[in-house]
């Protein structure tokens, strides 16, 4: 049976701060090497990886590079990697949202995406007539969607406010009624991105159990990006790790897994400068006897956030995750809610000493501000692995758990008097 979706030598490249090439005569040149003389696009050559991390010396960049791969009806793929990887541009290249710079694409089959919240809704129009909108553009005709209408209502939990305009949707109510919309309607390929991070926890459920059903029940295809390692796992058979803009891995889903948690080194600073509404995230920090992201969970562990802002807000507060490597969250903290005046301050988390276990911990980040909105979601903005020095007299080993947190308090006494 040929493939749904098939991809030969997809590239995507992007000239950094100007649209197109930047010169008529730039357009021209790649016109008739690429369309008349049928040579490799000029451009391509000076193309550097995406790497964030350094400034390059070209102004032109690959998203993507040389991407190949085959996908087969009904199968689930997950698509994981860091942030700039090109899992996104990817997810658009496919979703036609954005074309490819070079490669062939071959898709068989209508196509639903979820890539961010919102995505396809006319904000003046109400959630009831922008199903109606969604399922057009996925060329069904009224009397299908009629038919879906009441389940896709009922799933996404929304129905008070279907007559209601979308523009006054919170983020929540958008992505229920735009996944509900995604999965119910009859397109053969399913695309989510991770949108559905913004949903509370029982809805995630929820949106993973109907993935799940729409691949295996109904034999659509599913394609899934999460940074949650355990929701991949157990929704998809295969997966592709990608770095850089290009394939760094593929094949079964959980040895994908485990080459992306083998190969994410550990990072104890994280350059940041994000702006949001003003406010500014410059870095985060981790401190501690250890070196290189490596920390001794015989000490102290400080996390320290560097942000700013030239305005007012009346509450901000900083909350911290600590997942496993696999995307478990372990535990949360926040910084007390309270004022933040104009200046530059540096926020401290402190960890006490003989709390972690020697795993590797990936820390997540989110501000936010009155109303719990959120000026920054910012994933994996830490990766630090717990070590402890080898203690004379202590012949435990590796200590069990996710945590082992040793100053609790044990006490003992004599139950009887005579034995």
């Amino acid at each position: 049976m040929p493939p749904v979706i098939q991809i030969t030598n997809l590239s995507k490249i992007y000239r950094l701060g100007e649209i197109g090439t930047g010169t008529i005569s730039h357009d021209l040149e790649r016109w008739y090497k690429m369309k008349i003389r049928g040579l490799e696009d000029p451009f391509l050559k000076i193309g550097e990886a995406n790497d964030r991390s350094t400034k390059g010396k070209s102004d032109v960049v690959y998203s993507l590079r040389d991407i190949n791969f085959e996908i087969q009806q009904g199968e689930a793929i997950g698509i994981i990697g860091k942030n700039g990887a090109g899992k996104s541009t990817l997810l658009k290249i496919l979703s036609r949202v954005t074309s490819p710079t070079t490669g062939r694409i071959h898709i068989k089959g209508r196509v639903a995406s979820l890539l961010e919240v919102g995505t396809g809704f006319h904000p003046e129009l109400t959630g009831r007539e922008n199903i109606f909108l969604n399922g057009a553009i996925l060329g069904m005709r009224k009397k299908e969607i009629t038919r879906k209408l009441d389940e896709i209502i009922n799933f996404s939990g929304v129905e008070r406010y279907i007559d209601t305009p979308v523009k006054r949707f919170s983020s929540g109510m958008y992505v229920r009624l735009a996944f509900a919309v995604a999965a119910h309607l009859e397109s053969e390929i399913m695309i989510v991105d991770e949108v559905l991070a913004v949903g509370d926890a029982e809805f995630q459920k929820k949106c993973l159990g109907k993935m799940g059903e729409v691949g295996s029940g109904e034999g659509r295809t599913v394609i899934f990006v999460s940074h949650n390692m355990l929701a991949v796992k157990s929704l998809c058979s295969s997966g592709i790790l990608m770095s850089d803009g290009i394939i760094q891995s593929q094949g079964e889903m959980s040895k994908v897994i485990e080459t992306y948690i083998a190969t994410n080194k550990s990072s104890s600073f994280s350059i940041i400068e994000k702006e949001s509404s003003g406010f500014v995230v410059h870095s985060v920090t981790a401190s501690n006897n250890g070196i290189d992201g490596n920390f001794d969970i015989e000490d102290d562990l400080e996390i320290m956030v560097e942000v700013s802002s030239n305005m007012e807000f009346e509450q901000i507060k900083i909350n911290l995750y600590f997942n496993t490597a696999d995307g478990a969250l372990i535990f949360a903290t926040r910084s007390p809610f309270e004022k933040f005046e104009k200046g530059r301050y540096l926020y401290k988390c402190v960890i006490p000493a003989k709390t972690l276990n020697d795993n590797m911990y990936i820390i997540d980040m989110m501000v936010l501000t009155k109303g719990t909105i959120a000026l920054h979601d910012i994933k994996e903005i830490l990766t630090l692995q717990g070590h402890e020095e080898i203690r004379i007299g202590d012949g435990l080993g590796k200590f069990p758990g996710l945590i082992r947190p040793q100053n609790l308090k044990w006490t003992k006494q004599k139950s009887i008097d005579k034995f």
